[in-house]
């Protein structure tokens, strides 16, 4: 079975494709799936990304936060890159060579969501959910590709 590399890119590489990238290597490993995740303004991990996941029963608190400008500087291939921000945000990541396809999947940035403690959580927990759905999906689409 071939490895099939992904990198998942957001802004700050701190919530969405942290998540994206947790649930890949979780769901798809046993499939030939290798994830990685990268920021193009690297910041560090989002507390409420992190408890999303612990409630779903995934530890992502000790990953660390990655410039995509640093793995594209180290020659990093990857057949797939997938962005999770917003499309803006996504055209000024740069082509990594030798990747067969390029997609885009954008979801809600938790950074950005107001209120309480509680409703802030919930509305991470709502875009956890539409990225576990978007990687099942992924998975299921490219795994014998």
């Amino acid at each position: 079975m071939s490895i099939k590399r992904v990198l998942f890119v957001c802004i700050h590489n701190s919530a969405r494709s942290q998540m994206a990238m947790t649930y890949l290597n979780h769901y798809g490993s046993e499939l030939g799936f290798e994830a990685e995740s990268a920021g193009l303004e690297p910041g560090s991990l989002n507390p409420l990304a992190v408890e999303a996941m612990r409630l779903d029963g995934l530890d992502m608190s000790n990953n660390p936060t990655n410039s995509v400008f640093d793995f594209y500087k180290e020659g990093r291939k990857y057949r797939y890159v997938i962005t999770v921000c917003d499309p803006e945000a996504a055209e000024k990541c740069p082509v990594f060579a030798g990747v067969a396809k390029r997609i885009h999947m954008g979801f809600k940035d938790p950074s950005s969501f107001t209120g309480t403690q509680e409703e802030k959580i919930a509305k991470t927990i709502e875009v956890r959910e539409e990225i576990k759905q978007a990687v099942l999906s992924f998975i299921e689409q490219y795994q014998d590709r």
